[in-house]
């Protein structure tokens, strides 16, 4: 993607658009029980920016317009939606799914595999409910 694609991407997401998705990101890992630190690291943040949760959960501050941040929140709200698809009966399911040993993870859960490999991880997490929903 060239300079002037990646701005003219970015500029598709409004500010208002970055904090409304700072609020749904913020909810999802609240239902996930994620502490600060794997939040942060969901979004490819610096540790360092944890004071920003709580504004990004009020709404106050919009999440950041870079590509990376933006891909990874469209990510995990795919995971979120396919689970919903998945287990629409089992809430309790659908929000412990990340935290649970998965076979095809080779033991590993998707929230491991999403924090080890960070943007890659949560895109493969994505691609194995998809490709679980398609059965």
């Amino acid at each position: 993607m060239t300079p002037l694609n990646q701005a003219k991407a970015r500029d598709d997401f409004s500010e208002d658009a970055r904090r409304d998705l700072a609020r749904v990101i913020s909810a999802l890992f609240d239902r996930w029980q994620l502490d600060t630190e794997l939040q942060m690291h969901l979004l490819g943040m610096s540790p360092k920016s944890r004071k920003q949760l709580p504004k990004y959960r009020s709404g106050e501050l919009a999440l950041p317009g870079n590509r990376d941040t933006l891909d990874r929140s469209g990510y995990l709200l795919g995971i979120h939606k396919g689970l919903r698809l998945l287990f629409p009966e089992d809430e309790e399911l659908r929000f412990t799914w990340v935290h649970r040993r998965n076979q095809a993870l080779e033991g590993a859960t998707p929230l491991e595999v999403m924090v080890r490999d960070g943007l890659l991880g949560i895109a493969r997490i994505a691609r194995l409910i998809d490709f679980q929903r398609g059965r």
